[in-house]
């Protein structure tokens, strides 16, 4: 009922910027919380930053300071803004969106993000 549609990822020099963006479509809820998490090879899936329709930010502790994530309600769009990047922070980045009280939980299809020289 509810499709993400991620683009922005791709490869980038240490030290440089991504910006994500993922919209949302279909069956959208005006009460929603949503975010990024990531996953790299051999490890599990972890918080990167959600935020709520009211633009609550929520960070994991290794990202505060370098990546900021915002959302447009009009637009059903959140973005994640990237700095600093590090070879660590390579992974694939899924785009979540969760609404109806937390009943319905969707998944973006994922979208590479390679920090490397």
């Amino acid at each position: 009922q509810v499709q993400l549609v991620e683009s922005g990822g791709g490869l980038v020099q240490p030290g440089g910027s991504l910006r994500l963006s993922c919209a949302a479509s279909g069956k959208t809820f005006s009460i929603y919380t949503m975010g990024w998490y990531r996953q790299a090879p051999g490890k599990q899936r972890d918080l990167v930053a959600t935020i709520t329709n009211t633009g609550y930010p929520n960070y994991a502790d290794s990202m505060k300071g370098r990546f900021t994530i915002s959302t447009d309600n009009v637009k059903n769009t959140v973005y994640l803004q990237m700095n600093s990047l590090k070879p660590e922070d390579t992974a694939v980045y899924y785009c979540n969106r969760r609404q109806n009280f937390d009943k319905d939980n969707y998944w973006g299809q994922g979208t590479q993000v390679t920090v490397s020289s």
